[in-house]
C-alpha cells in the first residue's frame, strides 16, 4: 500500500497515552494522514474539533485515539454506575457502527476499556447482555440507543467523549430530533470532549453541531478539491435503453478487482443486481430491505474477496471503510450532488488510485450541473460505440431467488470469456 498519504507527524510525536501508542503501532500506524495530524492537538488538550476530510483519511483513528486517550488520561466520574458508559460514539448506520467497533477492537485489548454495541435491527438481547455488564465506550445508532436509554439499560449522565460520525447524515432531518434527546441527557458541553467527523459538512450543520460543542476548532482537509485527487472521474451520457447493457460493457472491459455499483432506489439496486448476477458475476445487494445479519455476511464477503461487486443504495453503504475497492459505477447521478462526493470516495483511499464511473441517463442527468458546481471541476466525458455494446446477456435473476453474491464471475471459472478486454470503443472528449 503506498504511504504518500501520510504526513511526516508521527503519533509518538504526541504526548498520547503510553498504552494508545502501543495499541496504534501494534496495529501498524505510526505516522498520521493529514486529518490526524491536524485534529490531534486540539482534541489532545481537550478542545472540541468538527473535522471535515474525504473518506478514507483516518477520521475513524482520529476520533479513536483521542477518546481513548482521554479516557485514560481523566479519571471517570465519581460515583458512576454500571449502565453509564464514559464515551458515546453515535453512526448513522448500523453497518457503520459495526466498523468502527471493530476497528476500536485493537485499543480495547490494550488498554482494557470495554466496547459496548447497540444498533437495531437484531441482537438485541446480545447487545443487552454486554452493557449490563458495563462499558466504557458504547458505540451505536440513535434509534437503538434511545430505546435503551428509555428503559434505564444505558444511563448518559457519565458522559465523557461524544462522537458524532458522518455527521451531516446524523443531521439529516430523520436524526436530528434524536441527537437532541440524547445530548439533552448527557453533562453540558463543556464538560465533555466533542468530537465531529465527516467527508462534507455545510454551514447548516455547522451550526446545528456547535449548538452541542464548546467553542469547537474547524479543521480541513484539502477543503478546495471536494474529490480526491487520485480519482479519475469519467462520464458517460447513455440512453435510458442503453444504460443497462454500456454498465455491463464498462464491467467486462475494466473487469475491476472490486467495485461498488450506487443506483438511487431499492427497486433500481435490484434490477442491477438481478442483471449481473445472471450474467455471472459474484455480486452482493445492499438495501435497507436486506436483513441485517445477511447484510453483515454480504460486506465480509465483499471485503474478503469472495464478492467482486456490491451493488448498493446511499443509505446502506455511508461511511462503510472497505479496503481496496478499485471502481465506483453511479448508475443513477445522485439528486443529493453531496451524495457523489460520498459514493466516489469509496475508491481511492488511503493513497490508492480510484477509477468512478458516472452514467448520466436520461432521467438523472439533469442532476449533473449541481454536482460539477458543487466539485468545482467538470467531470471528463467519455463516448462509446452503441454497436459495440453487448448483446448476447440473459434476462435477469429474480430477487426472490436469493442469489446474493454465490456464483462465480462470467465463464464460471473466475477467468474472462475471452483472452482480451470487450471494448465499447471509448473515446474522450473536452
Amino acid at each position: 500500500m503506498s504511504k504518500t498519504h501520510l504526513t511526516e507527524q508521527k503519533f509518538s510525536d504526541f504526548a498520547l497515552h503510553p498504552q494508545v501508542i502501543e495499541a496504534l503501532e501494534t496495529k501498524g500506524f505510526h505516522n498520521c494522514t493529514p486529518i490526524q495530524a491536524l485534529a490531534l492537538p486540539f482534541t489532545l488538550s481537550g478542545r472540541d474539533v468538527a473535522g471535515q476530510a474525504q473518506t478514507g483519511t483516518g477520521k475513524t483513528m482520529a476520533f479513536l485515539t483521542s477518546t481513548f486517550h482521554h479516557l485514560l488520561s481523566h479519571p471517570a466520574p465519581e460515583g458512576r454506575q454500571t449502565n453509564q458508559p464514559r464515551a458515546l460514539i453515535l453512526a448513522p448506520t448500523r453497518e457503520l457502527a459495526v466498523q468502527i467497533h471493530a476497528d476500536a477492537e485493537p485499543l480495547a485489548q490494550i488498554t482494557g476499556l470495554k466496547l459496548g454495541l447497540a444498533y437495531g435491527g437484531d441482537g438485541y438481547d446480545k447487545q443487552l447482555k454486554v452493557l449490563e455488564n458495563g462499558v466504557d465506550v458504547l458505540i451505536g445508532t440513535t434509534g437503538r440507543l434511545i430505546d435503551y436509554a428509555k428503559q434505564n439499560h444505558v444511563n448518559l449522565g457519565a458522559i465523557q467523549v461524544v462522537v458524532l460520525d458522518e455527521a451531516d447524515r446524523m443531521f439529516d432531518l430523520g436524526f436530528i430530533k434524536d441527537i437532541r434527546w440524547l445530548f439533552r441527557r448527557m453533562p453540558a458541553a463543556n464538560q465533555r470532549l466533542n468530537m465531529l467527523f465527516s467527508a462534507t459538512l455545510s454551514f447548516r450543520v455547522r451550526e446545528l453541531a456547535f449548538e452541542n460543542m464548546n467553542n469547537a476548532e474547524y479543521v480541513e482537509v484539502e477543503p478546495d478539491q471536494k474529490t480526491g485527487h487520485r480519482i479519475k472521474e469519467e462520464l458517460f451520457y447513455p440512453s435510458n435503453e442503453e444504460k443497462m447493457r454500456l454498465l455491463q460493457t464498462l464491467i467486462e472491459e475494466e473487469w475491476p478487482d472490486r467495485t461498488i455499483i450506487f443506483a438511487n432506489t431499492k427497486h433500481r439496486c435490484e434490477d442491477v443486481w438481478g442483471h449481473l448476477a445472471a450474467d455471472g458475476h459474484r455480486v452482493g445487494l445492499l438495501t435497507g430491505d436486506v436483513a441485517q445479519k445477511k447484510r453483515l455476511r454480504i460486506l465480509d464477503d465483499f471485503t474478503k474477496g469472495d464478492v467482486d461487486i456490491l451493488v448498493a443504495t446511499d443509505v446502506a453503504a455511508r461511511g462503510l471503510h472497505i479496503p481496496a475497492v478499485t471502481h465506483v459505477f453511479n448508475y443513477d447521478l445522485p439528486d443529493d450532488r453531496e451524495d457523489y462526493v460520498h459514493r466516489i470516495g469509496r475508491t481511492g483511499r488511503a493513497g490508492a488510485n480510484g477509477h468512478s464511473i458516472s452514467l448520466a441517463c436520461e432521467e438523472y442527468a439533469l442532476n449533473l450541473p449541481a454536482i460539477e458546481e458543487y466539485i468545482g471541476h467538470s467531470i471528463t466525458v467519455s463516448r462509446y460505440n452503441s454497436d459495440a455494446l453487448m448483446t448476447d446477456l440473459p434476462p435477469p435473476k429474480r430477487l426472490t431467488r436469493n442469489r446474493s453474491g454465490n456464483g462465480p464471475r462470467r465463464g464460471g471459472n473466475n477467468n474472462r470469456r475471452s483472452s482480451a478486454p470487450r471494448s465499447p470503443n471509448r473515446k474522450r472528449s473536452g
